[in-house]
């Protein structure tokens, strides 16, 4: 497994960069014991800073359920002859009706039925570390967690911004609230690699046309 460390080293790591409202000076009160933008007369003990700890809870039932089906029948019939024309017709060797010199049909018939069925159930809860704050007070969460079972690894990633105000009060915050998620859950090992076709195979389907 890959050791525990700082998320920002990561070469994959970019800081965000969003669309800030201009910033507005909190007000001093005097003889005041309110502090502006806190929920409590005491310290917040829920993430806020750089390095701070959020624990960030994942509960998604999608469920989709599409079915399309298409038909479509022609049949068309084309006939022409030419009877008479300047009695050039009795020319013609006595095995040709001009009445019926062409003669055509054609028809189309085409049926296509589509169904797709999906359901996703994923329940995750994992912590993540605040990796900047904004300017407006919004933060951004980086959380990653390995799980190594018998040689089976398995990796959990989320990501996004979230709301200062859509923190719990026992520091959690759901996925559906944070903004720009993106949430993976995978892993490898011998199993995976077992349920994965070969190269070699991979490379046939690819490369064969049929």
């Amino acid at each position: 497994m890959t050791p525990t460390e700082d998320p920002t080293k990561d070469p994959k790591w970019r800081p965000m960069s969003m669309p800030m409202p201009a910033r507005q000076p909190s007000p001093n009160e005097a003889n005041a014991l309110w502090r502006s933008g806190s929920r409590a007369f005491f310290k917040d003990q829920r993430a806020a800073q750089v390095g701070d700890i959020v624990t960030v809870l994942v509960n998604m039932n999608d469920a989709a359920n599409l079915k399309n089906v298409t038909s479509a029948d022609r049949t068309s019939t084309e006939s022409a002859g030419l009877p008479n024309f300047f009695g050039l017709e009795a020319m013609l060797p006595k095995a040709i009706n001009p009445a019926t010199l062409v003669s055509a049909s054609s028809s189309n018939n085409n049926t296509g039925t589509g169904q797709i069925q999906r359901t996703e159930a994923v329940t995750l809860r994992l912590a993540g570390i605040v990796t900047q704050v904004l300017p407006n007070g919004n933060l951004v969460v980086a959380a990653r967690q390995e799980f190594m079972v018998n040689s089976e690894l398995r990796e959990l990633r989320v990501t996004g911004v979230i709301r200062p105000q859509d923190i719990a009060s026992d520091n959690t915050v759901l996925h559906d609230r944070m903004a720009e998620a993106r949430i993976s859950y995978g892993g490898r090992g011998q199993l995976t690699e077992l349920q994965r076709a070969r190269w070699g195979q991979q490379m046939m389907d690819i490369l064969m046309p049929f």
